[in-house]
């Protein structure tokens, strides 16, 4: 038998491998932070749906897109008898308008409200909020696309 010569290139294969996972998770995340963006058409301010971010964890080999807004989780899950896992309130409630609540704006489309003396409205009655699932939109909107990139990016870094 011939001389048979063995090069271990166990490193490279893993760090190639590493910089391709962390450059796709980069560009996912970019991509479904977008779609949710675009999927979030309940606007009021425009503070929910301009807060959608994303983070890479490139030691984890993860990425999270996400929204540090409270109303963010009501508009994915909904709220009060809407709720997606029927968890919510039920029966209604007087929910406050103002600076620590909803805006005048959309006060305004509720036909039981509460005024002040002054004639402004104070609070509506709701039964809640219907999840809009802005996320999971994104999500599945790009999922299969989201597979055929992974494959590409490890058939280019492999190929090479």
């Amino acid at each position: 038998m011939g001389n048979v010569e063995f090069t271990d290139n166990r490193i490279k294969v893993e760090a190639a491998l590493n910089d391709a996972i962390v450059a796709f998770l980069y560009e996912v995340a970019v991509e479904v932070e977008a779609q949710t963006k675009i999927a979030q058409t309940r606007v009021d301010t425009g503070h929910t749906k301009g807060e959608w971010a994303h983070y890479v964890d490139e030691d984890k080999g993860e990425a999270v897109i996400g929204n540090p807004r409270e109303n963010a989780i009501w508009e994915e899950y909904g709220t009060g008898e809407y709720a997606l896992k029927k968890n919510g309130r039920k029966g209604g409630w007087w929910a406050p308008v103002g600076p620590d609540g909803m805006s005048l704006k959309q006060a305004s489309k509720f036909s039981k409200v509460k005024k002040d003396k002054a004639g402004n409205i104070v609070a509506v009655f709701t039964y809640g909020k219907k999840p809009l699932r802005p996320l999971q939109k994104a999500f599945d909107k790009t999922k299969s696309k989201i597979i055929r990139r992974l494959g590409s990016i490890l058939n280019q870094t492999f190929s090479e």
